[in-house]
């Protein structure tokens, strides 16, 4: 089968930018654990320029979907976008984010079956049983090593109540997700895909909603141009170290969704799915080993059974004596 330059094109910039935007967060969370609001707002406000210039054209393009069916997406996508770059303020670490962001099969799965009243194999309810199995003991273990102030301190009660609540905005956000998406499926059956449209209102419209964080905002800001500061190469000009990982964040994090939304357009959902199970199996791996982040034996054992798991579930891996399905039926 021939793979379209645009296909190769959408492959590249999903590796290359969400690799790189997971590189840069991780940066920034090890500098200042609250900056959350402020790189979620940045995010949103480059895609929103960078859309509002060459999508909406400046206003004068006609929208596919009205603002009115944009509005539940749009309150999702925000939801989401917030709780997972907040989290970490909770002591949620990276790879741990990671792992149960990778079992969004599991909330696929549960919503799909209740909303779309979808039919699902065998080997897709071991394959989910397995990925709950595998972020269940990273939880756990991860639970045991919480960061502490200092060396002779004990996590305290309050410690792992406030490392729970991360954990439980994590999944929530992933729930959330999932339903997100079978709305935006759903518009799309009546609107056909408009994939750049819907990248660029997601990112306009919920804009006002952070000014509610202001002040969170404002005071990470401050702490990020009082940070430490780098001098830039050639151009000899001191500039505070963490704006320059948030600049890196906000570029790679927009290579990163446009290349996901152009990938759902040009390849097979199995495409999609496997080139994102490899981008995040590679961060994962970088995170690990660049920043020497702990991770025991059973922190791999649960990754194996998250990652071997998707692939079941996609069909790449087949139970021996099983037969490769046609595809899910939807009523």
């Amino acid at each position: 089968m021939q793979i379209s330059p645009r296909c190769v094109l959408a492959m590249g910039g999903v590796l290359v930018g969400c690799c790189s935007g997971g590189v840069f967060l991780e940066l920034l969370v090890k500098l200042d654990p609250g900056i959350g609001n402020l790189v979620t707002a940045a995010q949103f406000a480059f895609v929103a320029l960078e859309g509002l210039i060459f999508t909406s054209r400046l206003g004068l393009a006609q929208r596919k979907i009205s603002l009115r069916d944009y509005a539940l997406l749009v309150a999702m996508f925000f939801v989401t976008s917030v709780c997972n770059n907040y989290v970490f303020e909770f002591n949620v670490s990276m790879t741990l984010h990671m792992i149960i962001r990778g079992g969004s099969l599991i909330s696929n799965m549960c919503l799909g079956t209740i909303i779309l009243k979808q039919k699902y194999r065998l080997c897709q309810y071991i394959s989910v049983v397995m990925i709950s199995v595998g972020i269940f003991i990273c939880t756990y273990v991860s639970s045991r090593d919480l960061p502490v102030q200092s060396a002779r301190e004990s996590a305290t009660e309050a410690d792992v109540w406030r490392w729970l609540l991360g954990v439980m905005l994590l999944v929530l956000a992933l729930f959330i997700s999932s339903y997100m998406g079978i709305t935006q499926e759903l518009l799309y059956r009546r609107h056909g895909k408009c994939a750049r449209e819907a990248l660029y209102y997601t990112h306009l419209l919920p804009l006002p909603a952070f000014l509610l964080m202001h002040d969170n905002i404002r005071a990470h800001w401050r702490l990020a141009c009082a940070g430490e500061a780098y001098t830039v190469p050639l151009l000899g000009v001191a500039v505070p170290l963490i704006l320059l990982y948030l600049l890196g964040n906000v570029l790679t994090q927009h290579m990163c969704i446009s290349s996901v939304y152009a990938l759902t357009t040009e390849c097979s959902s199995l495409t999609v799915t496997l080139i994102i199970t490899l981008r995040k199996f590679i961060s994962l791996v970088f995170s690990i080993v660049y920043f020497r982040n702990p991770f025991t034996a059973y922190h791999w054992l649960g990754t194996v059974m998250v990652f071997v798991g998707t692939l079941m579930f996609a069909d790449v891996l087949r139970l021996p004596g099983s037969r490769r399905a046609p595809p899910v039926k939807r009523d």
